[in-house]
């Protein structure tokens, strides 16, 4: 078998994925089951980063993109390396923006897999010609106001004799234009069509970075928007609307309405745990930036685990105080042979709900969890649970190795024997600067889920000399609780935020009180709309829509 798990012999073929416009979130499930089960993957400058990681560890990721804004490789060599890669007997994923087959020469590409006898398939994507302007809160089409659409690239010079596209027809269309790639040549397409007879005071709307928390949207008359755009500095990529259909932007603008959008939020957690985190964030309409300043290791002996695995009837009370912990348990249990039956009659504590739903994924429910989430309020749930008095009960704490020593203190000085077994370890991975500045720069904030993320933070700032950059500062930090909020404030940074509840939750609660004040009852669902803060620039002054 080959190193995607196929028989050898397997016939290279090459799948044309559309990663869609720029949120990760619009790639389709086909899409994303191509790349998780690709060996090469060819991607372009305009497809999320975060989209690669649908892939194997093992495959290969080409980027063909622009470098300094230039093709780094010519059409040719694409084509090229694509069939090079199929003719392996590789299964290949060209992962392009948008739709591969709306302007994104896709056909050029599927033509010269033709005539090499090249198998492929082609996985449509999300265009930006219709998800841009929807998340500008711009219908292409409306029954009172457009029933057709035409998409046309705008990248081509409309003064040309031999321009493909016929923007006198185009300024006759009964309907929504939407031009790509035009950002360019904005002021050649406007003349271009109200020379052919468009009325110049017909509604135009320009929309960058598209379905991204760097989306910007400038609304005015086809006659001054190349202007508005110019005052506004947008840039590419920008899809331009033009059509009746642009003033409902108005009152049905929702994307840049949401109440943490164009707040650029660094999350710290560990890349395999920082999930639940970016995702409230995003449904806030936050950029959640990751820079994982930890990394979740097996301890240097699991020795210790597998005789408590192997002794759990002896215990009383098994304790758990992160998801890390519950998960190595089951997968030493499952090592064993034995299964979540194992804990027949002993009592299960854990620190909190996170903890609590990791557990429940192995159909354990927890017994004793404490209303705040931190070690002391623990011990002392886990005693009054057992009436006050600890004498004679034995309980196992399933923890991180080096944690912090107040949750077996507690426990032994109420007369429990306490076996605290290391069930992972928490190390500092190795980040570059680039990445670091990548990641902090235009940051508001920095969040903190634990005081190793803190410490560790704050050593690969100093590691990687971010400070020496002139004119440079750490952004405030967000806390979980006040043990990470100790841990922050000792390494030298500014905790601003602290949560009140001490989960991700709370955190989010607490991150968006920060920014925009008491927020209403947070459901995981985004609390924007039309009526919120924020949204679709109109500058001031000026006539008509400029307004």
């Amino acid at each position: 078998m080959d190193k995607g798990g196929r028989e050898k012999g397997f016939r290279g073929v090459v799948y044309f994925v559309g990663a869609g416009p720029g949120d990760p979130g619009l790639l389709t499930l086909k899409g994303a089951w191509a790349l998780a089960g690709a060996d090469v993957v060819i991607y372009d400058y305009l497809v999320n980063k975060e989209i690669l990681s649908h892939t194997r560890k093992d495959a290969e990721l080409v980027y063909v993109g622009k470098m300094g804004g230039k093709a780094s490789m010519s059409q040719k060599e694409i084509n090229d390396l694509i069939v090079k890669e199929a003719k392996k007997g590789q299964f290949v994923v060209r992962l392009k923006g948008g739709d591969p087959f709306v302007f994104g020469r896709g056909g050029e590409e599927a033509m010269a897999l033709t005539a090499k006898e090249i198998d492929y398939e082609v996985i449509p994507g999300v265009t930006s010609a219709t998800a841009v302007p929807a998340y500008a809160g711009i219908p292409v089409t409306h029954r009172e106001y457009a029933s057709a659409v035409a998409f046309v690239t705008g990248h081509e010079d409309p003064t040309k004799d031999d321009t493909s596209v016929d923007w006198e027809y185009l300024s006759r269309f009964p309907g929504t234009i939407v031009i790509l790639m035009g950002i360019m040549r904005i002021r050649e397409n406007v003349d271009a069509l109200i020379s052919g007879g468009m009325d110049p005071d017909t509604p135009a709307g320009v929309i960058s970075w598209g379905t991204t928390p760097r989306q910007r949207s400038v609304l005015g008359d086809l006659e001054e928007i190349a202007d508005i755009v110019e005052e506004e500095g947008i840039e590419a990529p920008a899809v331009m609307v033009v059509g009746e259909v642009v003033d409902l932007a108005e009152g049905l603008s929702w994307f840049e309405h949401q109440p943490l959008f164009g707040k650029k939020i660094v999350v710290t957690r560990a890349r395999d745990q920082a999930f639940e985190l970016t995702d409230h964030l995003k449904s806030l309409g936050a950029e959640p930036a990751l820079l994982p300043t930890i990394e979740i290791v097996p301890p240097q002996s699991d020795e210790p685990i597998i005789e408590a695995i192997r002794n759990l009837k002896d215990y009383d009370v098994v304790v758990f105080t992160s998801p890390n912990g519950a998960r190595t348990f089951f997968q030493y249990l499952d090592g064993e042979n034995l299964d979540g039956r194992s804990l027949a009659g002993i009592e299960v504590a854990v620190m909190g709900p996170g903890t609590a739903r990791a557990l429940h994924e192995f159909g354990i429910l927890a017994d004793i969890m404490p209303d705040d989430y931190i070690a002391e309020a623990l011990a002392e749930a886990i005693i009054e649970a057992k009436g006050g008095e600890l004498s004679g009960k034995k309980m196992l704490l399933f923890r991180a190795e080096g944690a912090r020593k107040v949750l077996p203190e507690f426990l032994i000085g109420a007369g429990a024997e306490v076996d605290d077994v290391p069930a992972y370890r928490t190390v500092c991975p190795d980040i570059s600067r680039d990445e670091m500045m990548e990641a902090l720069e235009g940051a508001d904030l920095v969040t903190f889920t634990s005081g190793s993320t803190a410490k560790n933070f704050r050593e690969l700032v100093d590691k990687n000399g971010i400070l020496d950059e002139a004119d440079f500062t750490i952004p405030p930090a967000a806390s979980i609780g006040p043990i990470t909020t100790e841990a922050a404030e000792g390494a030298g940074l500014k905790v601003a935020v602290e949560a009140l509840d001490h989960t991700v939750f709370g955190l989010v609660g607490s991150i968006m009180e920060y920014f925009v004040g008491p927020p209403p009852e947070l459901t995981g669902i985004s609390m924007g709309g039309p009526g919120a803060p924020g949204g679709s620039r109109r500058p001031k002054g000026g006539k008509g829509r400029r307004r």
